[in-house]
């Protein structure tokens, strides 16, 4: 089933009518269209905004900060205001580096940094970050209430299949070049309000007789797709 939000097709037409018109505008020589290309690090800058505005712990207003940072830094780059080379930011990758590892214990519970690994979960929520990395997870709390699942050329494989909800449950995915599969029971109602930008969100689930356990699905997929299956 393919639950494709009407805001979706909006954000999409959105975007072809501004390229149409700005290249419209080009060809008529009223400006150069050109000269605003070397604004496009600013889409990192959406991106950083995207994320912190869903999330709800440490680990995502560091990941969205992160691309606020790429975005502001490239943009001021193309402008002529600063000046660097790729081989010179190494030392900000040690020092971001270090931070991960300093406030590793803090950010446990709420965001995880690790090779690919296998894990049995027992929390009432989910909260999980695979950065250029993967997971595989099982959850099997009898309260589970949601959680924050961020895939960045990654991937996250939950599995809700033993887990239950009381009523409802909200679960806030960002996947970005990368992918988050979900395994849920047959008696769990998903509800997708996710936003795809150049993804997908793909829910095979059959739906329920009885639709008292709800599993709101929000978030966005830019590049990226989660995938929704009982």
């Amino acid at each position: 089933m393919d639950n494709r939000q009407p805001q979706t097709r909006i954000f999409l037409g959105a975007l072809l009518l501004i390229f149409g018109v700005l290249a419209m505008v080009d060809n008529l020589n009223i400006f150069s269209f050109t000269q605003y290309i070397q604004f496009w690090p600013t889409v990192f800058i959406l991106i950083g905004l995207l994320k912190i505005s869903r999330s709800q712990n440490v680990a995502g207003h560091l990941i969205g900060g992160v691309f606020i940072f790429i975005g502001v830094t490239m943009t001021l780059q193309h402008l002529g205001i600063v000046y660097f080379r790729m081989r010179d930011l190494w030392p900000v990758f040690m020092i971001g580096a270090g931070l991960l590892i300093i406030f590793k214990d803090k950010m446990h519970g709420q965001g995880k940094w690790s090779p690919y690994r296998t894990e049995n979960l027992s929390s009432n929520e989910s909260n999980v970050s695979a950065i250029m990395s993967g997971a595989k997870l099982q959850n099997s709390t009898q309260d589970f209430r949601g959680g924050e699942l961020t895939a960045v050329m990654g991937g996250i494989e939950l599995d809700l299949r033993n887990a239950s909800i009381q009523s409802e449950a909200t679960l806030n995915v960002f996947a970005m070049w990368g992918g988050i599969s979900l395994k849920i029971p047959n008696d769990w109602t998903v509800i997708s309000q996710g936003v795809p930008i150049l993804g997908g969100f793909d829910d095979q689930t059959v739906p329920p007789m009885q639709r008292d356990k709800k599993l709101h699905i929000q978030g966005y997929a830019i590049m990226g797709g989660v995938e929704i299956k009982n």
